[in-house]
């Protein structure tokens, strides 16, 4: 048929509002959400007709395109990778009390920055400054965006124009290709590297010294370890130095801990609180990686050095928000009681989750997956990441569902799950596609059987 013909054939705007199955979908997004979906859409196939791209449109692909066309463009998805903290689906995920916070916070006014005691203006970092001294151990504490701009905010405050002496061996990248030079070019310090990538002695750190010098840095690396013929200045030692001088010494903690996961047969990373009493003068760490809150950087230490950060034009560009005060509130208030940390924290519960937990919920999956025509399916041993950056070393013995559809292949096949209503993230492995049991709950079970029938039904 002639390309021309074939566009004349395509339904109009109208036409596709009165089809039964927009109806539902007008209720859920509203007319005009719709209505500017369904011309994007005529005009996407409009555009490959015309360059010989396809031959017939049938209404059902029409309704599909549409679909898909006006779901809100942040969609909730299934992580089934067992990358506990996936920076590209959002990291942690939020304690039942802090959701309740989050809620309260967006559909009521609050006392962001009103004192209910004076009646006058108030601090927001008040709010939450109590709780992370008392867990912490520190003198002061404040709340910025996220900890690169923690790190920033420091560096730019207690150090612009001077310099800022660091190990070559903790010089890391995070995420984004964002490195610790990049944040501190940007602060306006001076970068001092000491040492080599694998060692550093104290004698490098005193002979860098100068009347020039801010301060000294300490970087854990939290997302790569250098094993062999390596060796770094333990914390202490590095305060000790520091006292020698009158200098103050920043450790960027990176994940940041409030529980010593060590205990529980995970690698050992410092805790917050041991590196506040190691006499460290400024801490800063994620709020959303091995805390288990919402995104955030915190940072912890002295108060002569936090109440000039405060002070800093800078922080009012970094500054969080009430949802991001209520959903940390919240989750600071549950490490209170460790053990209610332990039974509520959603990141806490998927580390530490028993083998048996997960070989049980992992088996109820691939009987139900096992019904389905077309798909096979086993029950395999495998691994799970911590993710974010945290344990680069860690091994999380886990039980993973194996799944083969033939003839899709594997590639195919975790494309077609993306492509599900909620779309299903998950990983491949020897040919196979892969379901970690560690990051999916049991809610979502059936909507892992639900995903994996509208990939068999659409082929």
């Amino acid at each position: 048929m002639e390309e021309k013909s074939m566009v004349r054939q395509l339904p109009s705007v109208d036409e596709i509002l009165r089809w039964p199955e927009t109806a539902s979908l007008i209720a859920s997004y509203s007319r005009g959400i719709v209505v500017n979906a369904a011309r994007r859409v005529l005009d996407r196939l409009r555009e490959e007709i015309l360059s010989g791209c396809r031959e017939e449109v049938s209404s059902s692909e029409i309704i599909a395109r549409l679909r898909q066309e006006v779901r809100p463009r942040l969609q909730r998805v299934i992580n089934a990778t067992g990358v506990v903290l996936h920076t590209n689906l959002g990291r942690a995920l939020l304690s039942q009390r802090a959701q309740e916070a989050v809620k309260t916070a967006v559909a009521h006014y609050t006392n962001l920055e009103f004192n209910l005691a004076t009646g006058k203006r108030g601090e927001r970092y008040s709010l939450v400054e109590e709780l992370l001294c008392l867990l912490s151990g520190a003198e002061a504490a404040m709340v910025v965006n996220n900890n690169a701009a923690a790190v920033l905010l420091a560096l730019n405050t207690l150090a612009a124009g001077r310099e800022v002496i660091v190990s070559r061996g903790q010089l890391i990248e995070i995420g984004g290709s964002f490195r610790i030079p990049d944040v501190m070019r940007q602060s306006g310090a001076i970068l001092v590297e000491v040492g080599t990538t694998n060692k550093t002695h104290r004698r490098d750190y005193r002979e860098a010294i100068t009347e020039r010098t801010a301060l000294i840095l300490h970087v854990h690396m939290s997302n790569y370890r250098i094993i062999g013929f390596t060796s770094e200045v333990p914390v202490p030692e590095l305060v000790a130095l520091a006292r020698e001088y009158n200098l103050p010494v920043m450790s960027d903690l990176g994940s940041g801990s409030l529980i010593d996961f060590s205990r529980f047969g995970l690698p050992y990373e410092p805790t917050v609180q041991e590196t506040v009493k190691a006499g460290v003068d400024v801490v800063t760490f994620s709020g959303d990686k091995l805390l288990g809150g919402p995104q955030a950087g915190i940072i912890v230490g002295r108060r002569e050095y936090v109440e000039r950060m405060k002070r800093n034009p800078l922080n009012r560009a970094l500054r969080i928000d009430k949802m991001t005060l209520a959903a940390l509130e919240a989750t600071l208030r549950d490490y209170l009681e460790e053990e209610e940390a332990l039974r509520s924290i959603p990141t806490l519960k998927m580390l530490l989750c028993p083998s048996e937990e997960l070989r049980e919920k992992a088996e109820r999956l691939a009987q139900m997956l096992g019904s389905l025509e077309g798909i096979a399916v086993q029950v395999i041993e495998g691994f799970s990441q911590v993710g974010g950056g945290a344990m680069p070393t860690a091994q999380l013995p886990t039980w993973l569902v194996a799944v083969t559809a033939a003839p899709l292949g594997e590639s195919a096949l975790l494309k077609a799950l993306r492509r599900a209503d909620p779309p299903v993230i998950a990983r491949a492995e020897k040919g196979m596609v892969v379901l970690d049991p560690r990051t999916f709950s049991e809610e979502e079970i059936p909507l892992l059987v639900e995903a994996f029938k509208q990939v068999l039904a659409g082929g």
